[in-house]
């Protein structure tokens, strides 16, 4: 006779015959599956916006200049107001 439980669960830890190894394999097993679509989820989330649109990540930020002279670009953070005119006429001295 297989005692109370009809022959399963007769031994220590055994799952389905396979016993510990077989809790361990399934235990990684399902943390695995589980991680694997958190990271795909947070991938997609990343790579869409909600119009379903690919997101675009500008490399500087925005009203930054892609191009120019040292002076140039020296030239409109003065007229942004980012630099005192003491501090410009120091920049621009030292670009000379």
């Amino acid at each position: 006779m297989g005692g109370m439980m009809g022959g399963f669960g007769s031994g220590f830890g055994s799952v389905g015959g396979f016993g510990p190894i077989g809790m361990t394999s399934n235990l990684v097993l399902t943390v695995g599956l589980i991680l694997g679509l958190v990271l795909l989820i947070a991938w997609l989330g990343r790579r869409l916006v909600p119009g379903g649109q690919m997101l675009a990540v500008p490399a500087r930020p925005a009203g930054a200049e892609t191009a120019g002279s040292p002076k140039d670009l020296l030239q409109a953070r003065y007229a942004r107001g980012e630099v005192t005119r003491e501090q410009y006429q120091l920049m621009k001295q030292d670009l000379r």
